[in-house]
């Protein structure tokens, strides 16, 4: 019992609290991220504060326990030791990310914030001991449009258009075309709109940045398209979402930097090949939000063969520590790789069979394990009808996009998750075609 009553858990070099039988306390996040600490992978340290919080949370009327943000600011110190930089550091600042995380993955759930910590005095301090203030900016503007997306809900787009008028003033084509003072005059736009909408400055105290991150973490547990995604999925009995409190690695340092995510085998056929893709001088948000085109993890040993190796090895020690294909997350800073998570990964029925199988082959799991591995939706996926192979090389190919069905489809194209719904349900055979997947579309996709 003594063991609930501790709100914050560490994981980093001078200890680590908790590990993977965790899982319903600190989230699969949480518990995987200590898990990591502990076999020895590169995890940037940080703390995780537990799902019982967030049930504490909504019982107190949406309002943070007493004494959790001391019991934080304990625990920051130790990071800080491990570290040897300060949050509050004018000169060397620590900065983390703050991301959700329950005991089962699910869409509908807050977005990461990055960079946490920042505020003007820091990112001077930041751009001088990088020597790098181009880099320090970049951190800074990202820090206030998530900050204002994430926690503030704010509509992304309005940053974006305050992006667009600096790369119009500097003549830049991509984002990473815009020189130093550029992101500088950017930070003081995006503060602008920030204020505009949210009718306050954006807050200069890092701990109170972390206070209302951590309450959008406990919010989001309640959005109507989590409820939704967990109703849909039969999803019950959890007590909300833990909160994982990281250190930062800067995948956006430069040309020695990049970030990335990743399968340890192919997740659509099940080859058992390293399979994902990454993007050099850049954060990780960078990779999924769609705003740059990454490359094929296969591409990066002409970039860094020694930190691709590493990678290998990496997918190896997983999978014989969790017996299990890993989805993970990794960021390389100054040619040093870190590890930024790893949980099971989602795979289609075809794919879920072969894994099975050659896992038993290669001595992994045994024959039982297999058989209960392989859910019995995704042995209907193996007999839902597909198109001919012979006969979709003839065809006429009208568009492509990635396809997101088990199966050959056939229908009217609607382009709006409500609208499938609607037309569904007036007995019309529709196709939900959308620029890209978003929490929003789980109605319309289920």
């Amino acid at each position: 019992m003594a063991k609930a009553k501790k709100n914050v858990y560490y994981f980093g070099k001078t200890r680590t609290d908790g590990d993977s039988s965790d899982k319903t306390l600190l989230g699969g996040k949480g518990a995987n991220l200590a898990e990591m600490t502990s076999i020895g992978l590169p995890v940037p340290p940080g703390f995780t504060i537990t799902t019982e919080v967030c049930d504490k949370y909504y019982q107190a009327g949406e309002k943070l326990p007493a004494g959790l943000m001391k019991e934080v600011g304990t625990t920051i110190k130790v990071l800080e030791k491990e570290l040897g930089k300060k949050l509050q550091d004018p000169k060397n600042p620590l900065l983390v990310s703050v991301r959700s995380g329950a005991a089962v993955s699910m869409p509908g759930m807050m977005n990461t914030i990055l960079n946490l910590g920042l505020n003007d005095k820091s990112v001077e301090g930041l751009a001088e001991a990088t020597d790098n203030p181009r880099f320090a900016y970049d951190a800074y503007r990202r820090l206030i449009n998530m900050f204002g997306d994430v926690v503030m809900g704010m509509d992304h787009h309005v940053f974006e258009a305050a992006f667009d008028k600096i790369k119009k003033k500097y003549k830049a084509k991509e984002d990473t075309d815009v020189p130093a003072e550029g992101l500088k005059e950017l930070c003081d736009a995006y503060k602008a709109v920030y204020k505009k909408h949210t009718k306050q400055d954006f807050p200069q105290d890092p701990l109170k940045q972390l206070e209302l991150a951590i309450i959008a973490v406990f919010s989001s547990w309640n959005t109507p398209r989590a409820r939704r995604y967990r109703e849909v999925e039969g999803i019950r009995g959890l007590k909300g979402t833990a909160v994982n409190v990281q250190s930062m690695a800067y995948g956006n340092m430069g040309d020695d930097c990049g970030t990335g995510v990743a399968f340890t085998r192919n997740p659509s056929t099940g080859e058992n090949k390293f399979y994902g893709e990454f993007l050099v001088n850049a954060q990780g948000e960078d990779v999924v939000a769609g705003i740059r085109t990454p490359q094929p993890v296969d591409e990066m040993p002409k970039w860094n063969k020694k930190i691709y190796n590493e990678l290998l090895a990496i997918k190896k020690k997983l999978e014989k520590h969790y017996k299990d294909v890993q989805d993970i997350e990794f960021t390389i800073e100054k040619g040093k790789l870190f590890m930024l998570q790893t949980r099971t990964g989602k795979r289609t029925g075809a794919a879920a069979v072969k894994i099975a199988c050659d896992m038993v082959k290669e001595k992994l799991i045994n024959d039982k394990t297999a058989v209960l591995r392989i859910p019995a939706n995704d042995l209907t996926q193996l007999l839902l009808p597909s198109f001919d192979p012979t006969a979709k090389k003839s065809a006429d190919v009208l568009t492509r996009g990635l396809p997101a069905s088990p199966g050959a489809a056939v229908g009217k194209l609607a382009f709006t998750a409500k609208e499938a719904v609607e037309r569904t349900q007036d007995g019309e055979a529709v196709l939900l075609v959308r620029k890209e997947t978003s929490p929003e579309d789980i109605d319309g996709m289920h």
